[in-house]
């Protein structure tokens, strides 16, 4: 391996450029170059790249976001697109490909493995929603984002005496509502991998009410419903006086926490590592504690399992 691209894509998450960081640094310390490419798999297709050197990275460790930027790219899904992609690797004198996303990144990495390009994965993505590794690259910051909000919400929902919904990301999983409604002490949690019932919601808003209770909040991860709709049901039904907070986009920015910059460092250096043993056509993982390389086809085959005990921990504390 004498020249490796690295590229990020799907949505951006923090600690991304602590990845980006490690990668250019850990290949420069070993004498090989790196070439960055812009909007991820866009970038790729149109050739739009730098040659990253030491400076190129200093001082971004702390930065959220992607320096590389990150775009959607629907011609990518055609051959068409790829071989565009594999063609402009190939004319750059490039070896290898680090691709630092989600989900839909290592399924656009390994086509491009099966065309022939080596190519390892760094899993970056809020949702945590990748199978193989107990942590994604920015997940941690998501979940500090959130319980942060919902601390500041409490302060207002317990002056007020009133119920709050908070909906937050997480596209169709919900790891992100889990692990900060357990943090922030929410009175229930909807996600996903578990269905609700809302009367069982307002049985606890009025067991809460019973005893002298003076807010709630409640979590709703978006791929399980609507906080606007699951607060009408409410306010429908129990009278009470509740309000809806959506948090957005508002999740998946500022500083990442020393957790993700740790792990975006590690992840990043070991993806290098891998290509100079001769290893591709996989992801990193971050499994009890250690860094290791799964093969694309075996973490995209599998879907991740949800933590139900931590699930019932919450639903247990917040009695």
């Amino acid at each position: 391996m004498r020249k490796i691209g690295v590229l990020t894509s799907g949505g951006d998450a923090p600690g991304m450029n602590a990845a980006i960081r490690a990668v250019v640094r850990k290949a420069i310390y070993h004498g090989m170059e790196v070439i960055g490419f812009r909007r991820g798999y866009h970038g790729l297709m149109e050739g739009e790249f730098d040659l990253l050197r030491l400076g190129s990275v200093a001082d971004i460790i702390h930065r959220g976001g992607t320096i590389l930027l990150t775009a959607r790219a629907p011609e990518f899904i055609e051959l068409a697109g790829r071989q565009r992609a594999v063609k402009v690797i190939r004319e750059s004198g490039i070896d290898a490909l680090v691709v630092i996303g989600g989900d839909g990144s290592f399924r656009g990495a390994l086509e491009l493995e099966n065309l022939g390009v080596c190519t390892v994965g760094v899993p970056g993505t809020i949702d945590n929603d990748i199978a193989c590794t107990d942590y994604t690259i920015g997940f941690d910051t998501a979940v500090n984002n959130v319980t942060d909000a919902v601390n500041k919400v409490r302060d207002t929902a317990t002056s007020h005496e009133r119920v709050y919904v908070i909906e937050v990301m997480g596209r169709s999983a919900g790891y992100i509502a889990l692990a900060a409604g357990l943090a922030g002490g929410a009175e229930s949690i909807l996600v996903p991998e578990i269905p609700f019932d809302l009367d069982e919601v307002m049985e606890r808003l009025r067991r809460g009410v019973k005893r002298g209770k003076l807010h709630s909040i409640i979590l709703v991860a978006e791929g399980a419903a609507s906080a606007i709709s699951v607060a009408e049901a409410l306010k429908s039904h129990t009278h009470m006086d509740v309000r809806v907070t959506i948090l957005g986009h508002v999740q998946r920015g500022g500083t990442p926490t020393a957790f993700d910059r740790m792990l975006a460092s590690r992840l990043g250096a070991a993806a290098v590592d891998l290509l100079r043993s001769g290893c591709h056509g996989q992801m990193l993982g971050f499994l009890n504690g250690q860094v290791q390389g799964i093969p694309f086809e075996k973490a995209l085959a599998q879907q991740k399992s949800f933590p139900k005990d931590l699930y019932q921990l919450a639903t247990i504390l917040a009695i």
